[in-house]
């Protein structure tokens, strides 16, 4: 089999994994805890981001063994979560999808709050300490602690952390160091080896993550709110230029969102079908919402109040879909409304889309984007170096952490001189498989979520003083 065939066999297997039952079992996830919840992500949504804040700061407390702080825990899941996917991936639903595709993208990140809500409650209900003091937490835990069926939960919790672990130097690390070196190579005025490029993103991660999880959260912290403000203030920017374009890319959203149509600079909608595949993916890709991720380090937050985390981790998926990823897909239709001369047919992918969005900013507009698009990639890598890290930790004891974290630098440093469309398609089937296990754990547990929420929902200053577990790793 040549690696041609082999690429396109596997793009097709990613293909029907995302676009098929998974799809629709993640959306309904959303709707399901929604439901069961009573709409927690509209009930508490103040409450969510008041004990967000209320740990915020810029020179915030250093995290520990113990833990970090609540606001420390989303920023390290945001990391991984805001990606290139943000504003490359939206690009592509609307490309693939019409417009319409913005709308089924939005509505997955709202009911996606619910889905991270629920997996996030569980991952601190159901969390363990080491002998040394450090939080550990996570779907494989909530399967083997938390269903009765023991030895199904132990086998699934194997699985995903295996899954977790392998998708973190796919998903998480090779194909972002490849998107940066892409990005430097494509914008720089100067040309620099691609090898050069991964040695010096090489040096700069082993100082992070062989620091431990004190320094991925300090720098996390400190990074992803200043990363994330400068794209959306390009954004708004950008939608300034475009003001009076905002409310026919409105109308544009919604009514192709149902209907076949056509608007101004060729885009075309095919229909609800189209562009609710492509919304839904993409949604589902930028927030992670049921894969299992941001609950890793949720679980290490320094609190004894399992709803009370699960709301400040649901504010992630607020952000990164219902925020971020609805300003990116209004600056891209109003862009191509309000310029007839760029016209779609002469558009080959997003990425292009978002390229001739940004132009609009005089001087620094392409600079903000080549801004975003290395900090937004190179967040994920630390993000998903700790998710790797815990999953390793999970299957093979502590003495795993330090060989994973070199096999992750070697992945950084020598990813971007390899061909990596192939690795891409795996890492969507991983980041599917991973979804899988953590799923049936949410499922299985959501008596325990309505419970749980119940219990403390209005009684977020109340401690669970059940004891936590001390396991040997």
């Amino acid at each position: 089999m040549t690696m041609e065939v082999l690429a396109d066999w596997v793009s097709k297997v990613s293909n029907v994994v995302w676009n098929g039952l998974l799809l629709y079992l993640l959306v309904g996830t959303g709707i399901v805890f929604t439901i069961r919840t009573r709409f927690v992500q509209v009930r508490k949504f103040g409450a969510g981001w008041k004990h967000l804040f209320g740990h915020f700061s810029l020179n915030g407390e250093k995290a520990g063994a113990d833990g970090m702080s609540p606001f420390q825990a989303l920023t390290t899941a945001l990391a991984s979560t805001i990606g290139t996917g943000n504003i490359i991936g939206v690009g592509t639903a609307i490309y693939l999808g019409g417009p319409g595709a913005v709308l089924w993208c939005w509505l997955t990140g709202v009911f996606g709050i619910a889905t991270k809500y629920a997996e996030s409650l569980i991952a601190v209900k159901y969390r363990v300490q080491t002998a040394d003091g450090r939080m550990m937490g996570g779907a494989m835990y909530a399967l083997e602690r938390g269903l009765k069926w023991k030895k199904f939960g132990k086998v699934m919790a194997v699985l995903f952390a295996l899954f977790a672990m392998l998708a973190s130097f796919g998903t998480g690390c090779g194909t972002q160091i490849n998107a940066i070196a892409e990005v430097i190579e494509t914008n720089l005025p100067i040309g620099i080896p691609r090898i050069a490029i991964g040695i010096v993103f090489g040096i700069v991660t082993a100082i992070i993550i062989l620091g431990g999880i004190e320094t991925i959260a300090t720098v996390c912290e400190k990074l992803v709110p200043v990363m994330a403000l400068f794209y959306v203030l390009g954004c708004i920017v950008i939608l300034g230029i475009n003001y009076d374009y905002i409310l026919p890319a409105f109308k544009a959203i919604f009514t192709l969102a149902f209907q076949p149509g056509a608007v101004a600079g060729g885009m075309v909608g095919g229909g609800i079908r189209l562009a609710l595949q492509y919304g839904v993916a993409r949604g589902l890709f930028s927030n992670e919402s049921g894969m299992g991720s941001a609950p890793l380090v949720a679980s290490a937050a320094q609190t004894r109040n399992p709803v009370r985390q699960a709301l400040v981790s649901a504010t992630g998926t607020f952000w990164t879909t219902v925020v971020v990823c609805l300003m990116t897909g209004l600056v891209l239709i109003s862009t191509i409304m309000k310029n007839p001369a760029v016209d779609m047919a002469s558009i080959a992918n997003g990425g292009q889309m978002t390229t001739i969005a940004f132009a609009q900013i005089p001087y620094i507009g392409p600079a903000i984007l080549v801004f975003s698009i290395i900090t937004f990639a190179y967040s994920t890598i630390l993000g998903w170096s700790y998710y790797g890290e815990r999953a390793a930790e999970y299957l093979l004891g502590r003495k795993a952490i330090l060989p994973y974290k070199l096999l992750f630098l070697a992945v950084v440093v020598f990813s971007p001189v390899l061909a990596l469309d192939l690795m891409w398609s795996i890492a969507d089937i991983l980041n599917a498989l991973m979804a899988i296990p953590n799923l049936i754990a949410v499922l299985l547990l959501s008596g325990v979520i309505a419970s749980e929420t119940r219990h403390y929902l209005n009684n977020l200053d109340e401690e669970d003083t059940t004891e936590i577990p001390v396991v040997d790793r």
